[in-house]
């Protein structure tokens, strides 16, 4: 049998004589089996794991892929996609990136390990995973003889922010906690807890997802004198099985309690008055028991408070005597120590508590946009921080800006009061870590923050005033 015109991808098409010797014949088979043996040899399978691999949020993951067996593939096109959304993650041919048609929300984030390419790796490392990275990713690889590829499935999980506790006032004959938290994913389970972990029953947690896919959660309990008076608000991620926790203990002393005079004086009334009368009495009567044993312990005179000029931004107008601070209309020249707040319109007082009760009352008047409370004797003074202030920066405070009350936690809690308060009584209690906002006027609660950490810092008045406003301390 003789071959003719042999078709070689190497060589082109290789003609034979008619009458081909026993030595050809020879030679031209042995090429045509090294052709095959190096088809065979260049042929791979793309693997990656068989089951879902799992990424944190906002921290770097490494996409695993590899070929089998292991080759050197530095020659060879790797490829990552979203088959599901048809768009391209990263792209790597010719020995280099080439991402003019990757897709937008994978631009600056992605790089791949060519590092391992000699031994038949193609893993991509994803930076400052998001909650949409999550979902099916294609590992796809071509040679100049074969191409293979293989599905990967991401998960996303993020654990959020520890649950931050509030006493936001009274309720129903008990005392109202709420908890906040946020930046979880996947949504997390939220119960309310005793000391020995068993779950307390409680209303269902409001939750919301911000713009970048993370779910906040708040939720509340009502705590009574026959309820548990020790529990914990617990945030636990169901798909990394961890959890968060904070724990709050209320004291006896926080709930009213009438005494035997005042029960007489209740029946008594009751034989005198008709019950719209006895119904608004009672009224009047809870309203100031809440208020009063809200701040039992505190002192019974207030707090000598000064401003400190030398900590007021150049645009503040402190007066002569400490008392009073307002905006003026231009920057004063005054000198940049370090101690002055060269951004924010703030100020702190000159005096500062590390322990004990004390308390000291603002006018606000009529102003729009003001913020009071305290600070630590460390807070930033430089630079813009009202966009994010919160107890971890150091700062307790409300603020009313353009009608809105809000007390800066984080995230912000916004305050709905019956009546606007012209004069705030700020109360710290250095020792439980705790500081409360009444309406001096009325003593209605307006919030309270517990427990603070102060760290043993001395705290200072701290106040913010814009526009028109003005504020005035009234001892």
């Amino acid at each position: 049998m003789l071959l003719d015109n042999i078709d070689l991808p190497w060589s082109g098409k290789f003609r034979t004589s008619p009458r081909a010797s026993p030595s050809q014949m020879g030679w031209i088979i042995f090429l045509v089996l090294c052709h095959l043996q190096r088809l065979e040899s260049a042929q791979f399978a793309v693997v990656v794991p068989d089951h879902p691999v799992t990424a944190t949020v906002g921290e770097a993951f490494v996409l695993p892929c590899h070929l089998s067996p292991r080759m050197d593939a530095e020659a060879m096109e790797v490829k990552w996609l979203r088959p599901d959304r048809s768009s391209v993650v990263h792209l790597h041919r010719d020995g280099k990136d080439q991402n003019e048609s990757q897709a937008q929300e994978y631009q600056g984030r992605t790089e791949f390990l060519k590092g391992g390419l000699s031994t038949g790796s193609a893993d991509l490392k994803i930076h400052r995973i998001r909650p949409s990275d999550e979902g099916l990713y294609r590992c796809f690889v071509r040679s100049s003889v074969f191409y293979g590829g293989a599905l990967l499935e991401l998960k996303v999980a993020g654990l959020g922010s520890e649950p931050h506790l509030s006493v936001e006032g009274y309720q129903d004959g008990g005392i109202r906690v709420l908890c906040l938290s946020e930046g979880w994913y996947p949504e997390p389970e939220v119960l309310w807890q005793d000391l020995r972990g068993r779950r307390l029953p409680s209303a269902s947690p409001t939750t919301s997802r911000g713009e970048d896919g993370l779910f906040e959660t708040q939720t509340a309990f009502l705590i009574t004198e026959r309820s548990s008076q020790n529990l914990s608000c617990c945030i636990r991620n169901t798909f990394l099985n961890q959890e968060k926790k904070s724990t709050i203990s209320i004291s006896d002393s926080f709930f009213p309690k009438v005494s035997l005079w005042m029960v007489f004086l209740c029946v008594s009334l009751v034989a005198f008055f008709v019950s719209i009368g006895l119904t608004l009495y009672l009224c009047k009567v809870k309203e100031t028991l809440v208020a009063e044993l809200k701040w039992r312990r505190v002192l019974t005179h207030p707090a000598k408070v000064t401003l400190d000029p030398d900590t007021a931004h150049p645009r503040l107008i402190v007066a002569e005597d400490g008392k009073s601070v307002r905006q003026g209309d231009t920057q004063q020249d005054l000198p940049d120590n370090a101690k002055r707040f060269d951004y924010e319109c703030c100020l702190l007082g000159r005096e500062g508590f590390t322990s004990g009760c004390h308390y000291w009352e603002v006018e606000a008047g009529a102003g729009k946009y003001w913020a009071v409370g305290v600070a630590r004797d460390s807070v930033s003074r430089k630079g813009e921080f009202m966009s994010d202030l919160n107890p971890e920066r150091g700062i307790w405070a409300i603020r009313l800006y353009g009608g809105q009350y809000h007390a800066f936690t984080s995230p912000k809690t916004p305050l709905t009061l019956r009546h606007s308060p012209s004069r705030i009584r700020v109360c710290l209690d250095c020792d439980r870590g705790q500081v409360a906002f009444f309406d001096a006027k009325n003593q209605a609660p307006i919030f309270t923050f517990l427990p603070a950490s102060f760290t043993g810092e001395r705290i200072h008045p701290w106040f913010w005033v814009r526009g028109g406003s003005q504020l005035s301390l009234c001892h």
